[in-house]
């Protein structure tokens, strides 16, 4: 925290990811895939097994083609005809699709205390969102979420690593160094903002995307790490 000459927080630049920082999001895919893994009810992979081979798949399509349901949806079909060693049947396409209607229908659910969290830190701060993925996807969850007007902006963009957060810097004219990355991601959020000279709020979520996780320094004093979301409300 820092503060003026006379005993005030000193507003900062602090950049929040969305997706299982600010609402839930990971979980509803783990559901899915968890139904996916059921029905596949392979005669000799274990359900460990076919999840490797899945997350091998979502890796990939992940570098060609970005991120969001659609490119999961797309994952689920590649690894059922590796497993079935042929291609997907309508049928089996259309049970694909209807155990993923949850993604679609999903609400938007809030980690607790975020609005109210939110609502103080914008008094005193000045706020930007940095989210990864499918435009229309992710805008759409912008819109449902009611947060916007905390933001001075948001930016979706198809990856966060550190030229996006140079790039950020550069485009609201702030020092990297006097702003702070808030996310749950240890790939995405905390290591490419460090990266960019910035330091960053790790919140981690039980229910992060396994492709996102990566070891952070333990001896990195730039890293703050808290356990809930109002957490930030002390420090800043």
């Amino acid at each position: 925290m820092t503060w003026d000459g006379e005993g005030r927080r000193q507003a900062q630049v602090l950049i929040f990811d969305a997706d299982d920082t600010l609402w839930e999001n990971n979980v509803v895919f783990e559901r899915v895939i968890d139904d996916f893994l059921s029905w596949l009810d392979h005669p000799t992979l274990d359900r460990g097994e076919i999840r490797a081979i899945l997350d091998d798949i979502e890796r990939a399509n992940a570098v060609v083609h970005g991120y969001g349901s659609k490119v999961f949806l797309r994952s689920l079909g590649e690894c059922l005809e590796r497993l079935r060693e042929r291609p997907a049947t309508d049928a089996e396409r259309s049970e694909i699709d209807r155990l993923a209607v949850a993604l679609v229908e999903h609400r938007i659910e809030l980690m607790p205390g975020v609005a109210e969290a939110l609502d103080e830190l914008a008094g005193r701060h000045e706020l930007l969102l940095l989210t990864k993925g499918e435009r229309e996807e992710q805008q759409r969850k912008l819109d449902a979420s009611g947060l916007l007007h905390h933001f001075r902006a948001a930016h979706i963009v198809p990856e966060k690593d550190a030229d996006t957060y140079r790039w950020l810097a550069r485009e609201h004219g702030f020092d990297p160094a006097a702003a702070w990355m808030i996310g749950n991601s240890p790939r995405s959020d905390i290591l490419p903002a460090r990266a960019a000279g910035m330091q960053a709020v790790f919140i981690p979520n039980q229910n992060t995307w396994v492709l996102e996780d990566e070891e952070l320094d333990p001896t990195d004093h730039g890293v703050l790490r808290l356990a809930a979301f109002p957490d930030l409300l002390r420090h800043f």
